[in-house]
């Protein structure tokens, strides 16, 4: 066995070994709630912008990208932009890459693969980084509820042309709001990709963890992931991704939509 297939076994086998390894999947949901009162996933930035996100699935979105090789991601929920400036470096890589094997030079100018953000209050200072940020050329944003129906035809029609398509959703945490996000944009997803829901986690947290919030147990992510699961047989969960990252603040929402 080559070394390359022998490493991706032994990979395999540690995921299996997560996947059974219960106690160690009770311990990392504690550590990450003894985390939210740090205001942990605040520490982190993406080439100089906060990203809000937990490394583990910092690493996990960079994995999916370099593998689905999208030419567009859409994202609901914008804040400091961290999150776009990751999709963007990594399309530029992709592009980087694709250029240096066919031979030829790479102009920066003309970015064939893009980011598309949405954020119903994009706040000003955050906007004028974002755009002054060298990554901004392959970056695209709209103001404005990501379920509102110009808003997501819109979307639709920015859509159109590109063959590769890669969903993350990470704005109002709701049900209602992500089940809506789920119905306009899963269509969307590419045969293959994902469509990344985050903070599914609130699920697994105590009641009246987000006592501000509109969101809670019962009233979540992972409860909008459950149900759009239930009408869409099309997507399903990555499991090994869960097993893999143990902590997680997307668990069950690495969805992954099947090949024809």
């Amino acid at each position: 066995m080559d070394p390359k297939t022998e490493f991706t076994r032994s990979v395999q086998e540690n995921i299996t070994g997560l996947k059974g390894d219960s106690c160690l999947q009770r311990d990392s949901i504690e550590w990450l709630r003894r985390t939210l009162s740090h205001n942990y996933s605040y520490n982190y930035s993406w080439l100089g912008r906060p990203i809000i996100q937990y490394p583990q699935d910092m690493v996990a979105l960079q994995e999916l990208i370099w593998r689905i090789r999208p030419d567009l991601i859409i994202e609901t929920g914008i804040a400091h932009g961290g999150s776009l400036i990751l999709s963007a470096s990594m399309l530029a890589l992709l592009d980087y890459c694709d250029a240096a094997e066919s031979g030829q030079v790479l102009d920066p100018n003309t970015a064939r693969r893009r980011v598309l953000g949405i954020d119903i209050d994009i706040r000003a200072h955050n906007r004028e980084a974002i755009e002054a940020h060298p990554m901004a050329h392959r970056i695209d944003m709209m103001q404005g509820s990501s379920i509102a129906p110009d808003i997501v035809a819109e979307v639709q029609k920015r859509a159109e042309g590109h063959e590769r398509l890669l969903v993350i959703l990470d704005s109002n945490h709701t049900h209602e709001h992500v089940l809506a996000e789920l119905e306009a944009y899963g269509p969307l997803v590419s045969p293959g990709s994902y469509c990344v829901v985050f903070d599914t986690v609130i699920e697994d947290l105590p009641a009246g963890t987000y006592s501000d919030r509109p969101w809670d147990v019962g009233n979540n992510p992972r409860t909008a992931v459950d149900e759009y699961l239930s009408n869409h047989a099309e997507f399903s969960v990555d499991l090994d991704i869960d097993a893999k990252l143990l902590i997680s603040v997307a668990p069950g929402g690495y969805l992954r939509r099947a090949e024809p």
